[in-house]
């Protein structure tokens, strides 16, 4: 009966958290903004993909088996591609370099994590933390590829004037490749310097809210942000050097279709 009793508890937590949907779309109405039917499909989408991945995740943690572990991993990593790829509209095979980014960049990212002995490669570990890294290396492949590709386009004159005097095309193209690398790894560098100072970050509130002492949550937070520090710049360097190769030809011509 306790039991039964929390999981009332939950379920009537969620309905009156939808409070806040509700007020949004009052809002959206009000203002004529036309974002309530959106904000209404989000809303249930969330809270249907939540429910199913919870009895999934249930069954996955129960039976502790590895090839299921994988397989989870590579649908979020298949799915983050897909969903990166499609904002890369001006980047040829652009599906493939983000799909080929995140995917190394996040198995880089887990494979060290287990080698150094960090987690253990067991579902309950393995895969929330390979949601954050697959979620951090999408973000990451998106801002790399479509920067690049952008600057490219916009900045043909200057590229082009550094070939014709020679240049090669890395050469060419470094300011570009230099930039983009920067732009991808400043935001996760900037969360990582306040983090604590400006907010707790979800790894850290999950925890306290679970009932974890606060030091056993930094200590898991520290790990979190160090590991998506990781995972970001595999993924940028990967999605850069991909995207970069689309753009020239072997005898280093500059190739925008």
């Amino acid at each position: 009966m306790p039991d039964v009793f929390a999981e009332f508890q939950g379920i009537e937590r969620v309905l009156l958290s939808m409070a806040f949907v509700f007020v949004a779309a009052a809002v959206s109405r009000w203002q004529s903004a036309d974002l309530e039917k959106d904000l209404g499909i989000a809303a249930l989408r969330s809270f249907v993909q939540l429910i199913a991945i919870g009895y999934v995740l249930e069954l996955v943690f129960e039976m502790d088996v590895p090839l299921f572990t994988v397989a989870i991993l590579l649908v979020m990593i298949t799915i983050g591609g897909r969903t990166s790829g499609k904002r890369a509209v001006n980047t040829p095979n652009g599906v493939l370099i983000a799909w080929l980014a995140i995917g190394i960049g996040s198995g880089l990212t887990i494979g060290l994590l287990v080698a150094l002995g960090v987690f253990a490669f067991v579902p309950k570990d393995i895969i929330p933390i390979g949601g954050m890294i697959v979620g951090t290396s999408m973000t990451t492949a998106t801002l790399v590829i479509t920067r690049l590709s952008s600057d490219f386009r916009g900045q043909r004159d200057q590229i082009e004037s550094k070939l014709a005097l020679g240049a090669t095309s890395r050469q060419a193209s470094l300011t570009q490749f230099q930039r983009v690398i920067v732009s991808a790894m400043t935001p996760i560098i900037d969360t990582t310097k306040t983090v604590g100072l400006i907010k707790l970050p979800g790894a850290m509130t999950g925890m306290i809210l679970a009932g974890a002492s606060p030091l056993e949550a930094v200590q898991l937070q520290i790990i979190v942000m160090y590991m998506l520090v990781g995972a970001a710049t595999f993924t940028g360097l990967v999605a850069a050097w991909l995207t970069y190769r689309q753009f020239f030809s072997p005898a280093h011509q500059l190739v925008l279709g």
